[in-house]
This record gives structure tokens, C-alpha cells and sequence, in this order.
């Protein structure tokens, strides 16, 4: 028998452009949330790059180049704990994708990943055009204005040498830890799951795009969601006072790739699944 969970759910309807208008997308209706049914054994919560960044005094340069990590820790600090007890306590999966270094290798979560990605691995192997020389130097000088700053660096690489869970989203037990698409995609096969809410940093970048983000995952069929309150984005100087990179990121997923949720909705459907 197929079990279902009653949740809201945000979309975006994209429709009518009002030519009347002089700005016909303002015609559009914008956000409609709708009741619907998921099936919570068939859906996992995915916490993806949850990455202790240490403080600003430890890595000043890193903070420098990544100005989310502030609000990153905010949202592990009071969302992370209810929303991943609540998923822990339920018939949904919770699985962890990692990226960078080795800190999740000792954890028995990862050998059950590994496992059960390594037939999938082909599937997720791309090949790669040879660079010549003046395309490395377009990479170099790209990368002057990309890779945060020649300050930095030091910063940015021993951050990263030391990095960790956080601390409120520390896998616990024999929770799946894949590191790229293939295991993640092995999980999902072994576990039944066909949706997969994202949650995690940067939902504009390393959620979207990443090894086991939802680009590569959309494309194997998953559908891919997210939490609107337990995410937040790469902003830039015009953007980072409103989050409007974030806002655009929750509106391109809604379109292209799953559903939007608002936390409390979630909470309090999931909760409602729990036992007394």
C-alpha cells in the first residue's frame, strides 16, 4: 500500500504574459502554493555541503570570498536541529552529500555509498575537450577575478584542509554519505527514492550544480526539491542586501527541476507522520 504525506507546496505559475502591460511579465501569477501528496518512504532529505568553515578569525580570507558562510551557520543553527530530528524520526531517508577533502571517509555511511554507486559510475563519466595554451591562459586570467583574490588563498586552502560537518548536521548511525552523483544515484536505487529535497549551501551553486546536485540528479529522473527557510545563495554586491540570487534560485527550481517548500509546512507535515 502506498503511503502518502498531505504537504504544501510552492509552484511558480509562469503564465499570462499581460500584453497590456508595459512590463508583460507582470502578468504572471507568480508563487501558488497547492496541497499535495508525497510518499515519504519514496522521498530522502538530502543535506548537501553542510561544511564547517571554522570563524572568521580562524579563515578571515575564506569569509572574505564567501560571504554566505554567516547566514549558512545561521540556518544550521536554528533550523538544522528540529528538521533533521523530525526527518530521523520518520519513514524519510536523510542522506549527506559531501564534496572536497577526505572528513567524511571514516564514517560507515560513506562505505554504504560507495557501495552502492560503484556500478553507476560510467553513468556519471564525462569526457573532457583538451585545452591548448591560450585556452589555459583565458582559465588564468578568468581565474584572477573568480577564485577570491591572491590574499586569500592561504585562507582558502587550510579551510578547506580542515573542513568538517557542521555540527548540527553530523551524519549519525549508518546515514548514507555519497560524495558524488553516482552514489547518490546508487542510494537512490537501492532505497526506492524518486524525490529528493535538497537543503544545504549554496542552492545557487554547489545544490544546483555539484557532483550529486539536482542538474545531474534531474537528468535520471529524480525530482528535486528544496526548503526555502534551510538554504541560501551566492549573492553579489547588487544582490546579497535582499537575496535576490536565492529568490531566483527557489523560482529556476520551481520551473525546472521539483518543488518549493515553506518550513513550517514541512514540519508540521512531517511531525503529524510521527508516532505519539
Amino acid at each position: 500500500m502506498v503511503i502518502s504525506m498531505k504537504i504544501f507546496a510552492n509552484f511558480y505559475q509562469q503564465f499570462d504574459a499581460d500584453y497590456t502591460l508595459s512590463v508583460p511579465a507582470e502578468g504572471y501569477t507568480g508563487w501558488v502554493k497547492k496541497e499535495i501528496e508525497i510518499n515519504p518512504e519514496k522521498t530522502a532529505l538530502v543535506v548537501m555541503h553542510a561544511w564547517d568553515c571554522g570563524t572568521r578569525d580562524e579563515y578571515p580570507g575564506w569569509y572574505r570570498f564567501v560571504e554566505y558562510i554567516p547566514r549558512a551557520q545561521e540556518i544550521a543553527r536554528e533550523i538544522f536541529p528540529r528538521l533533521l530530528n523530525s526527518v530521523r524520526n520518520s519513514s524519510m531517508k536523510l542522506l549527506h552529500v559531501v564534496g572536497s577533502g577526505d572528513y567524511y571517509k571514516k564514517y560507515s555511511g560513506y562505505k554504504i555509498a560507495k557501495k552502492f554507486g560503484k556500478k553507476y559510475r560510467n553513468k556519471f563519466t564525462l569526457k573532457k575537450i583538451k585545452k591548448d595554451g591560450l585556452r589555459k591562459r583565458l582559465d588564468d586570467i578568468r581565474g584572477e577575478f573568480t577564485r577570491g583574490g591572491e590574499h586569500n588563498q592561504a585562507d582558502i586552502r587550510q579551510g578547506f584542509k580542515n573542513l568538517d560537518f557542521m555540527r548540527e548536521a553530523k551524519p549519525i548511525g549508518d546515514e548514507p554519505i555519497a560524495k558524488d552523483s553516482a552514489q547518490l544515484f546508487g542510494l537512490c536505487k537501492r532505497y526506492g527514492i524518486n524525490h529528493l529535497i535538497y537543503v544545504g549551501f549554496a542552492i545557487n551553486w554547489c545544490l544546483l550544480l555539484s557532483p550529486g546536485g539536482m542538474v545531474e540528479m534531474s537528468k535520471h529522473g529524480l525530482l528535486c526539491s528544496t526548503i526555502r527557510e534551510a538554504v541560501t545563495a551566492v549573492e553579489n554586491k547588487k544582490t546579497a542586501r535582499e537575496e535576490t540570487c536565492k529568490e531566483i534560485a527557489l523560482w529556476r527550481i520551481a520551473l525546472s527541476f521539483g518543488l518549493v517548500f515553506d518550513l513550517e509546512d514541512f514540519l508540521t507535515s512531517i511531525e503529524r507522520t510521527l508516532p505519539e
